[in-house]
Order: C-alpha cells, then structure tokens, then sequence
C-alpha cells in the first residue's frame, strides 16, 4: 500500500448544518446537521492523525483536550493537538482561542459553571485562509459561520467546559485539570520552503505544509502523510515513495506527524 483513498464518514452534530457544498453533497433539509466529516482507513485502522471538514451553524461548546502524558493515564492512546484552515467564513465568524487573560483553575471553574466563560473566551474573527494550531490544553471553542478543513492527532477526546445550555454532558474535573488557563500565543506567520511548498504549522504532533505545485513528481516520505487537495473533498493517505501527477495547478495540504519526514517530500521529475 503506497496512496489509499480515505472513506468520508458524515458525524451528525446540533451545531452542524445542512450545506456542504461545494466539498460534499448538501444534506437533506429532512435529516440531522452535519456538523464533521471524518476521513477515515478504509481497513477500519487507526493511523497517527484524523482529517475532518467542520460546517457550524452555531457555537460548538467551550472545551480542551488533554495532552499525551494526561490521555494516555486516561487509558487512550494519545492527546489531541488540533490545526484548522479555514475555507469559509461568513462575514462576522469567529474562533475562540484561549482567554483574554490568566485566570487560576477555580476561577476557570467558576466561570464554566456560571456562563462567563462564553466572554473570558478570546474570540478572533475568522477570515477564509487562516491557519490554527491549538495546541492540548488550548480552551477554545468554535463560532457559527465556517467550513474548516481540521488536522488532528487521531483520538475521539473532547472535553466540555460549557455548552450554552445544552443538553450534553461536560466534563469539568478532567477539563479544569488539562487546561492552560491563560491566553493563546501559539500566532506564527506561513513560511516558504520553496519549490511551490508554505509551512504553516508546526508543533510537537505534527506539521502542516500547503502545496503549490503542478505535474508529475514522486512523494518521498519517511513516514506516513497525508495529502488533502483544497476544492476536491478528498484525503489521501501516503505511507511510502509513490508517483504523483497534480496536474496543472494544484493547491493541497500535506500533513505529517514524523517530523523527519519533511525533507524530500515531493521531488518533480
């Protein structure tokens, strides 16, 4: 196996909505929102990092996830880094990340417990191309209004802090406890690699590149990535040297979680 095609899966969700074109086909008026599209193995496995498209139509709850040391004493195999590109946003759209200023965790819990954490939240408005990496323990949340292509360390972990009233549940003892109550400051600008290649995110879990490039090449990589084109709703999963034509003008995102595996990524021939 050298490129495997991922399986969409669509994950029904109260803050999700029914439009997803032009990446998918709209959901019908009659059924649930869709809120995710997962991309998933078509073998059932589990591979390092999870792709997903997000469609909100309102606020998803205020939450964090735990990093690998604090999942992994939970029982699960890893924590849950996250990086979003925005591919559309409704004129006031916004992101939450982190909070206005540092608050002590029984603060954080007072906050959740009485609402305002909604405005102890830093929101920032959200522009088509805007590029996130939320690192574990980030507080943050999601506004209505946006299509977002997420990159994530592959575990199902989330936990609620506040859910504006909703009937779900939270999770404020292990929420509280993984939190970094304090503002996000992970703002970095895109950087060139050249050859038609944008850094535009890097943590410990994984990098992100977007790719400019056209033709025929070979995909070198020394560790499994994943190769997502903009406009086309699909994912693709490469775990070895495999020839590649991007045609003309190609506009992808490539994702990878060993980070030995950016050198030699792609070489035209």
């Amino acid at each position: 196996m050298t490129a495997t095609r991922l399986i969409p899966r669509r994950i029904e969700k109260v803050w999700g909505r029914h439009r997803l074109s032009p990446w998918f086909t709209d959901a019908p008026a009659e059924a649930e929102p869709v809120g995710e599209v997962w991309f998933e193995m078509p073998d059932g496995s589990d591979p390092e990092l999870l792709v997903k498209y997000l469609f909100t139509s309102e606020k998803l709850s205020v939450q964090v996830h735990p990093d690998d040391s604090a999942a992994q004493a939970a029982g699960y195999p890893r924590g849950k880094d996250e990086a979003w590109v925005v591919l559309d946003a409704e004129p006031q759209a916004t992101l939450g990340l982190g909070l206005t200023h540092v608050v002590s965790r029984s603060e954080l819990r007072a906050a959740a417990l009485d609402g305002s954490i909604e405005t102890l939240v830093d929101w920032k408005p959200a522009h088509v191309g805007d590029v996130v990496y939320s690192r574990a323990g980030t507080v943050h949340a999601i506004g209505p209004g946006l299509a977002i292509i997420e990159v994530q360390q592959n575990v199902d972990l989330t936990y609620r802090l506040y859910d504006y009233g909703r009937p779900r549940e939270l999770h404020l003892d292990a929420g509280i406890a993984v939190s970094n109550p304090a503002p996000w400051a992970d703002v970095r600008e895109p950087y060139d690699l050249g050859c038609g290649r944008t850094l535009l995110a890097e943590g410990p879990a994984f990098t992100l590149e977007r790719w400019s490039v056209s033709g025929p090449g070979v995909i070198v990589p020394t560790g499994p990535c994943w190769l997502i084109p903009l406009g086309s709703g699909d994912v693709w999963y490469i775990d070895a040297s495999t020839g590649w034509d991007f045609g003309p003008a190609s506009d992808v995102l490539v994702a990878y979680a060993d980070l030995t595996a950016m050198p030699g990524l792609w070489q035209p021939t």
